[in-house]
């Protein structure tokens, strides 16, 4: 019997946040990306015109909120008006990588809360729902008034430190706020876990001791998101003096701006592990680059909610319920 589809087959479109995910995402569920014509006029607007009608359809919109991060958020919000205003059925906005997330509480006086911004602005602009990977903090779910799935990448970095085969591992969370799932990772890789204990001094924030034992072991550092890499290859060198035999790097965010592909390439790590939630600069040179794609497990969320079934049933402990 054919699977009813209340909203018929989807159609993806993508903006120019992260093509290349949206093309792997279409390859895995068989189907096209939808073309669209998006320009830059010479005063920096943008203009978006679909070559599709979409009518009453299920519409999933990929964006990515990478560098240039401003560029792609009004990109977002103007591709999402012209949906819209086009009459989709139901609009999902796929935003593998979520900007201004660190910003989720007022931690001093008279500053915004712009993660919250971010979702008032999305749902204004036309979604209907929304799916993202590993949110700086769970809570931001709450800032969204429509339902959505906050998706793990940990299973994916957990599956690939499995297959390293490393001699005495242990998982490092490179931030005491990262605890939860760097514990959820080393569940999965059957190793110890230890901390990184990070402090803000002047506004920069410094890595300062080491919780838990590292001496003879590989070391494998997680965190949520690499930007500047500053703070992380400190970490790196704190850990190298306090005995460990090896570093690599996970993260599932990695948006490498400024100077980070030269610290990383000078901190002798032995492999950075990222997911491609964010395109990395091209030409970039880092030793024992490991990208892996959240692109099968995107797609299946997407068929999932096209087909009106259980997202919790795929994803399994993966959601951060």
């Amino acid at each position: 019997m054919k699977h009813f589809l209340p909203y018929g087959e989807p159609l993806i479109f993508c903006g120019r946040g992260n093509q290349a995910l949206a093309e792997r995402i279409c390859a895995e569920l068989g189907l096209p990306l939808a073309q669209t014509e998006i320009t830059d006029f010479p005063n920096e607007n943008i203009f978006v015109q679909l070559h599709k009608s979409v009518r009453g359809h299920d519409v999933f919109l990929i964006q990515g909120l990478g560098p240039p991060v401003n560029r792609n958020i009004v990109e977002l919000l103007i591709f999402l008006e012209t949906l819209k205003r086009s009459s989709a059925g139901r609009i999902t906005a796929v935003i593998p990588f979520y900007a201004y997330a660190r910003s989720d509480k007022k931690d001093k006086p008279r500053v915004p809360i712009t993660a919250r911004l971010m979702a008032d602005l999305i749902v204004t602009a036309g979604a209907d729902r929304y799916i993202t990977v590993d949110l700086h903090a769970g809570q931001i779910q709450g800032f969204f008034n429509i339902p959505g799935d906050e998706l793990q990448a940990y299973p994916l970095l957990s599956d690939h430190i499995k297959k390293l085969n490393l001699e005495n591992p242990v998982i490092v969370s490179a931030d005491l706020g990262f605890a939860k799932k760097a514990r959820n990772i080393a569940e999965k890789v059957d190793a110890p876990l230890a901390f990184v204990e990070k402090r803000r001094i002047s506004g920069q924030a410094e890595a300062l001791t080491v919780i838990g034992d590292v001496e003879n072991k590989n070391v494998i550092l997680v965190d949520e998101l690499v930007e500047t890499a500053g703070t992380i290859t400190e970490a790196v060198g704190l850990l190298k003096r306090s005995g460990a035999s090896s570093v690599r790097i996970a993260c599932t965010h990695a948006t490498l701006v400024g100077s980070a592909a030269e610290r990383l390439k000078a901190s002798g790590i032995a492999e950075f592990i990222c997911t491609d939630t964010v395109p990395l600069p091209e030409n970039i040179e880092i030793p024992n680059l490991t990208v892996l794609s959240v692109a099968p497990l995107l797609a299946g969320v997407i068929d999932r909610t096209n087909k009106a079934e259980s997202v919790g049933a795929f994803v399994g402990d993966t959601l951060d319920l």
